[in-house]
């Protein structure tokens, strides 16, 4: 090979290296494994309103989040990329999905996950995003408040992120992570803005600010 050419080859990719380098020092996502987990899907298509599923919005939402994600430089996994469920038990298949999902992001081994589903209330005057978290991993209180923060910001919720402690699934992952319900797809209006992919957009740059704040704050 030329010498010159080699040492143009040599001078690029320490240039390389070094821009990753800053990249990753300025990015606090760069790098960080997410695995995003949309709610329902197949036979349970969660909460249904006027035809509008909230399987499909969730899958949206999530899809859009592993997008902004990536941009940023994240390693970005999905329990479910289309409408199905991960049951593998059709007697129990609603336990069966939420014990997979446990799981493989369990096994993933990633930095933390998001469990993206919507509210829904008898009474369609609630409304507003909030974040929920099970105490099992230490740092979860700490994403849910960041994330939490951000949405009242960014969506005009007094809503405050709040302990859970029955969920089956989230008691069972270990890696950090939290249940974020988007909205109230029972709320006439919220239900239409959580249709629009501006506002879908607003969700995930407000969940993707709260994982900065988190890990800046770790």
């Amino acid at each position: 090979m030329d010498k010159y050419v080699f040492k143009m080859l040599f001078i690029f990719a320490i240039f390389c290296i070094a821009f990753n380098a800053v990249k990753a020092d300025e990015n606090l996502l760069y790098g960080k494994c997410v695995y995003v987990d949309p709610g329902h899907g197949g036979t349970d298509p969660g909460a249904i309103y006027a035809n509008i599923k909230e399987e499909d919005i969730n899958l949206a939402i999530a899809l859009k989040l592993k997008n902004e994600l990536e941009k940023v430089g994240s390693i970005v996994y999905l329990t479910r990329e289309g409408d199905y469920d991960l049951s593998s038990n059709s007697k129990r298949r609603k336990q069966s999905d939420l014990y997979r999902r446990s799981v493989i992001i369990n096994e993933s081994g990633c930095d933390v996950y998001l469990s993206i589903h919507l509210n829904a209330m008898a009474k369609t005057i609630w409304s507003g995003a909030q974040v929920f978290y099970d105490d099992v991993n230490k740092n979860n209180k700490k994403l849910a408040e960041s994330i939490q923060n951000e949405f009242k910001k960014n969506l005009n919720t007094n809503r405050k992120y709040k302990e859970i402690s029955n969920g089956y699934m989230y008691q069972r992952i270990r890696i950090p992570g939290v249940l974020v319900e988007a909205g109230f797809i029972s709320n006439p209006n919220e239900r239409s803005k959580l249709l629009e992919d501006e506002y879908q957009l607003t969700i995930v740059k407000s969940i993707i600010n709260g994982l900065n704040t988190y890990f800046k704050n770790l």
